[in-house]
């Protein structure tokens, strides 16, 4: 059974920073490009970031620069890095990946940055 669990939100000054991780349970997680999304209230879910198995990684051009994903396969977690965080970086921030025909996603985590 796979299972995605994030940890590390919570509320930050404009300009602050956090780290968020994603731990996955199962053989597929390390072999799966991972993704991090974000929903806003009253927003559509956005496609924040993705790395590959090989470490290759992806940023929607509203977050470049500041924030910065990284996986540890040994451990099975990838996490996000947010930096210079703004307040309209706030909402939830689930962790997901697709293997074969499954989509598998996390509880969320909420980020609240103020101004």
């Amino acid at each position: 059974q796979v299972q995605l669990v994030e940890s590390g939100g919570g509320l930050v000054q404009a300009g602050g920073s956090l780290r968020l991780s994603c731990a996955g349970s199962g053989s597929t997680f390390s072999m799966s490009s991972i993704n991090w999304y974000r929903q806003a209230p009253g927003k559509e879910r956005e496609l924040v970031a993705t790395i590959t198995n090989g470490g290759s990684t992806n940023y929607v051009s509203s977050v470049k620069g500041r924030f910065t994903i990284s996986r540890d396969n040994a451990k099975n977690t990838v996490d996000l890095q947010l930096n210079n965080l703004k307040p309209e970086d706030t909402g939830v921030y689930y962790c997901n990946y697709k293997w074969l025909w499954s989509d598998y996603w996390g509880q969320g985590t909420q980020v609240t940055v103020s101004s």
